[in-house]
């Protein structure tokens, strides 16, 4: 499958990625134990507010987003809808937004979600620390560095 641009100003575009992205967390969250995720209370308006940019595969089945502040690429979500899962999506969205930037790329995930680390540690990320938004809740932070 090829990555493609999502325009989240389309609706069926847009409902589409508020149920991957709801979806894939609704898996963390229950991996976790913990529903402290904010993307789980999002609402599709607010979704669609975010400054981010997007790229899918599929109808979207997956989705990734990212902003870029002083040429740091920060992804702030990669989502794969449950149903595929194990289908090199969420492989083949970090290759096609890498292929898309340049400079650093900075990401977080929860500590325990170990299909995620292993993914971004594949891919050359190093991880740069962690920290705890909330009591027993730890995400881990990596940064890709680019020439």
């Amino acid at each position: 499958m090829t990555a493609r641009e999502l325009d989240l100003t389309d609706d069926t575009t847009a409902r589409t990625a508020h149920e991957v992205v709801r979806a894939a967390y609704r898996v963390e969250a229950d991996l976790i134990g913990s529903d402290a995720i904010p993307a789980l209370r999002e609402t599709l308006a607010e979704l669609r507010a975010l400054p981010l940019r997007w790229l899918g595969v599929g109808a979207p089945d997956a989705i990734i987003a990212w902003t870029v502040e002083d040429e740091v690429v920060d992804i702030d979500r990669l989502c794969v809808h449950p149903d595929h899962f194990r289908r090199g999506l969420a492989t083949t969205l970090l290759t096609a937004l890498l292929a898309r930037t340049s400079g650093p790329v900075t990401v977080s995930t929860v500590a325990a979600n170990t299909p995620a680390i292993t993914l971004y540690e594949r891919h050359g990320f190093t991880r740069t620390g962690q920290f705890q938004p909330e009591p027993g809740l730890t995400v881990v932070t990596f940064r890709l560095e680019r020439g």
